[in-house]
């Protein structure tokens, strides 16, 4: 059983009110593209019909008013003639071509308005099929985009609880500690220099102590 029943149940649908509903709703814009697909192929194929039917018709309408004006003109010509009886006879038949003409016209008439009608259903369901076919496109995109993010979601997760950062964080600490040691050492050997220095300028001092004594010793013998 199709989604439509028929053609004007799809004009007058509301799609996106069906698609909320829907469970499925990229299923659901796939049946009624499959579905207005099919109705306008039989919209063209009964359009088709009835403009064939519509040529037909306007022939016979044709011949029958050019049968209409041969029976005038021998009406005409058996009066011309005095032959009142054959021109009574063409009478008859120019009415029953008329009558025929009448009938065609009618008939023409019904086929140029179905064929009319069948253009503006064709139309109207050429329009609706675009705009399925346009929510259809961002069904799928956004059916695309939805499992690209599920995708980089799990992803994230998987990561978090992995022990890959648990790991990172480790190597890091062995790094800062590394760096801690560097520094350690920088220091030591800093502070070895600073003693060596320290104890070089004591030295010197105490020679020049000694020296600056030994000065005062001598001037005070002298004296």
């Amino acid at each position: 059983m199709g989604i439509f029943s028929r053609f004007r149940d799809i004009v007058s649908s509301n799609l996106n009110a069906m698609l909320e509903k829907a469970e499925d709703p990229e299923k659901l814009i796939k049946l009624m593209i499959q579905e207005m697909e099919d109705t306008l192929v039989e919209l063209k194929a009964s359009c088709a019909g009835a403009m064939a039917s519509a040529t037909k018709v306007s022939r016979a309408r044709d011949f029958a008013t050019e049968a209409v004006e041969k029976w005038d003109k021998k009406a005409r010509l058996a009066i011309e003639k005095g032959r009142e009886d054959l021109a009574r006879e063409a009478l008859m038949e120019k009415r029953n071509c008329q009558d025929e003409v009448d009938h065609r016209e009618k008939e023409a008439t019904h086929f140029d308005e179905l064929v009319s009608q069948y253009q503006k259903d064709i139309q109207q369901l050429e329009e609706k099929l675009e705009v399925a076919r346009n929510k259809h496109r961002i069904l799928v995109q956004r059916h695309i985009h939805a499992g690209h993010r599920k995708t980089a979601q799990t992803k994230i997760r998987n990561a978090d609880a992995s022990d890959a950062f648990v790991r990172f964080e480790q190597f890091e600490s062995r790094i800062d500690r590394m760096e801690a040691e560097a520094e350690l050492v920088n220091y030591r050997g800093a502070t070895l220099e600073s003693e060596f220095s320290k104890m070089e300028n004591d030295e010197n001092i105490e020679k020049e102590l000694a020296s600056l004594k030994e000065s005062m010793k001598e001037k005070s013998s002298e004296a």
